[in-house]
């Protein structure tokens, strides 16, 4: 199967799995894992922030994150598109008590400026909860994997600062926005307090994220990570793989960019107009379908037929993912794929 799901579905490298049977360990959950703390160390050094934190997943990390920063009763804002609010089980609010405040994503992958400029208010008025973080997401998945650059992520957290409210940002694809602006990862977040990055998406690691930020935040999210069952004990195993992802990984996430533009070229050319293709800022390709007349769905098994796996999180929503496990030539059958279902009327 040519699996564009997610780029989760990576598998790891020849590399990564030596580097996980060489790994030094120890147990984490004492500070004695020279494999987790070098990677700690080491991603913190290249996001430009003090410490990080070693987590099983972006969703831990994201929770971690919040969880530190909130004050219970506080409002967390967020795109009404993002992660954080749509897909990670309510944790802020079942977990931390906090109210989590959508605020309308635009096309890029930001936030409504005067949106968000009213949300951060904080009324003196017992019947409104303050608000307490702002969150954003680079690249921002439902946007199209749309990609935020400093100016645009500086103008949304000088709205928060401004108002001493801290700034999270969800940067599980943040390596994948850095190459496609081709700028360093570091100088995207130099504006932000804290960021989750993944190393098991694009980087082809096969479990792992890193929260990091000021070293006093990291001591209090190492107590929160520890609280909802993050200890992992000799993590190094996971770390080694991590590393390597970090170090041979990044710069052909540019590969995937290139296939996703061929791919979405390849549909546009025969989608007729009852479909949209949005063209890709990074690697995620979104087709829309005008209705929701079982378009999409006709398509999703088409291609389930011709081998292929794709996404679709709704009735008028398809998303494609490249990633390290498709290449030139199942690029190819995915779009020959695609233009003879559309062609055919499946989609």
């Amino acid at each position: 199967m040519i699996d564009l799901r997610s780029d989760t579905v990576t598998l790891p490298t020849t590399s990564m799995k030596d580097a996980m049977f060489c790994a030094e360990l120890g147990d984490d959950v004492y500070g004695e894992d020279p494999s987790v703390n070098r990677l700690e160390r080491h991603t913190a050094e290249l996001l430009g922030k003090e410490a990080g934190l070693f987590v099983a997943s972006g969703t831990m990390g994201n929770l971690c994150a919040i969880l530190t920063h909130g004050v219970r009763g506080s409002r967390v804002i967020a795109g009404n598109e993002s992660h954080v609010y749509r897909a990670e089980a309510g944790g802020a609010s079942v977990l931390g008590g906090l109210v989590l405040h959508p605020i309308r994503n635009t096309d890029d992958g930001g936030l409504d400026l005067e949106e968000l400029a009213t949300a951060l208010e904080s009324p003196d008025d017992p019947h409104v909860a303050p608000a307490g973080l702002l969150t954003l997401e680079n690249t921002q998945n439902r946007c199209g994997g749309a990609v935020l650059d400093a100016a645009t992520i500086a103008r949304h957290a000088d709205l928060a600062h401004e108002r001493s409210i801290p700034v999270h940002v969800d940067g599980a694809r943040l390596f994948n926005a850095a190459v496609a602006l081709g700028v360093s990862a570091r100088s995207l977040v130099e504006s932000v307090d804290s960021v989750q990055v993944c190393f098991s998406k694009g980087l082809a690691a096969p479990v792992g994220s890193m929260l990091v930020g000021p070293a006093d935040f990291i001591h209090r999210a190492r107590r929160i990570r520890k609280m909802v069952g993050g200890g992992m004990r000799q993590a190094g195993v996971l770390a080694a793989a991590c590393q390597v992802a970090l170090d041979t990984m990044v710069e052909r996430l540019a590969d995937d960019h290139a296939r996703a533009r061929r791919l979405a070229e390849g549909i546009a050319a025969v989608a007729g107009p009852e479909i949209t293709v949005v063209p890709p800022r990074s690697n995620i390709v979104i087709l829309k379908a005008k209705h929701a007349d079982g378009r999409i769905e006709r398509l999703v098994a088409g291609l389930r037929q011709e081998g292929i796996l794709a996404g679709s999180g709704s009735a008028v929503r398809l998303r494609a993912v490249l990633h390290h496990g498709i290449g030139d030539d199942q690029l190819e059958r995915a779009i020959g794929a695609f233009q003879r279902l559309l062609r055919a009327g499946s989609g």
